[in-house]
This record gives C-alpha cells, structure tokens and sequence, in this order.
C-alpha cells in the first residue's frame, strides 16, 4: 500500500513538473536590437568643378569653378538633389572673350552602399544654364542631363565625392548672332570635393 501511495505521488509530482520543465526549454523572444547608428537626412556637396562650353563658337577650353548641392535623403536609396555651380577661369587663354557658365538644377537620386565606406549614386536633373561674358542668345537655357558619382565616407559625417554629369542645353551655334538655336548642345561636367551629413 505504501509503494502503491508512494508510486502515485511521484506520478503526481511529474505529471506537475513536466510543463514547467517543457516550457523553460522555449527561448523568450529576442527585443529587437537598438541601433546606435545616426541617420542623416541631407548631404551638403562643395569642391572644385569644371564644364565644357560647346556653346560659345572657337571655344578651345573649359572652365573651371566652384560647385555644389545640397541632397534630401528618404530612407536608404532616394534622394531628392539641387545642384549649382559657378564657372568663370579658363584653364587656357585661347577662348574667345570672357565666357562664364552658371548651373541651378534639380532632380532626383538614386544611390547605393557598394563596399565599406564607398558608395555610388546616380541623379537626373532638370534647370537653366546661363552663359554669360559674351553675346549669346538666350542668355539662360533650359538645361538638363543625367550624372553619375562616388562617395568615399571618411567618417560619420565627412566625406569625399567625385562625379561628372552630362549637361543638355540651347543656344546659338554662332555668338553675337540673337536668336533661339534648334541645336542641342551637350556640355561635359565633372567636380571633385569634400561632403558633410546632417
């Protein structure tokens, strides 16, 4: 009779403890890990820049100025991009006159981590160029093209970017004639500089 109480008591007892035993052998579900890292929203672009003008005729060199832009992130790929810049130093004497060129576009973004602190982006903007220091006709031009850049992250928020775009615009094939050219020319444009997130 003892053996008989004693057996049902430990069955007892086992029957009690095997869901404590089977339900300490389910993991807890892991929160979710916080991440230290910053986002920045906006990329601030300045440097050197450089730009062909194919539009004032017997034109053997570019011009070299300042660029810059100013890129809205949304989320990891998109960017929305305004883009300026000023171009007044011949990079040889054998241009006709004192041409300047002047850039405002704006277009939108597409970029890309490639490997470690490198990543790639791909923009296409629409705007105006002026050409200005000769007679040239219109003196701003709608203007727009499609660029492609590299970025090389030196830490959270210094960078360094280089990039070229190619530039559509319309003016006068021949300078000091007035009038709109049906022509589209297309003008190469390339800048080297530092980038700062926030």
């Amino acid at each position: 009779m003892k053996r008989k109480m004693l057996l049902a008591m430990l069955v007892a007892v086992s029957g009690l403890l095997a869901p404590l035993a089977a339900y300490s052998q389910i993991a807890p579900e892991k929160a979710p890990a916080a991440t230290t890292e910053p986002t920045y929203k906006y990329v601030v672009f300045g440097g050197f820049g450089y730009t062909s003008i194919n539009q004032v005729s017997q034109s053997r060199s570019g011009l070299g100025g300042i660029s810059a832009s100013v890129t809205r992130n949304w989320g990891r790929y998109f960017g929305l991009t305004v883009q300026g810049g000023h171009y007044a130093w011949a990079l040889t004497d054998s241009n006709p006159g004192n041409p300047t060129v002047d850039h405002f576009l704006a277009g939108p973004e597409l970029h890309a981590q490639l490997y470690g602190p490198v990543s790639m982006y791909v923009h296409g903007l629409l705007g105006g160029v002026h050409t200005g220091g000769v007679s040239i006709s219109p003196s701003v031009s709608f203007a727009g093209g499609v660029g492609l850049g590299m970025d090389y992250r030196l830490n959270e928020r210094w960078g360094l970017r280089a990039y070229g775009d190619d530039i559509g615009s319309s003016f006068t094939v021949t300078p000091y004639v007035p009038g709109n050219s049906p022509h589209r020319l297309f003008n190469a444009h390339a800048a080297i500089g530092v980038t700062y997130r926030f």
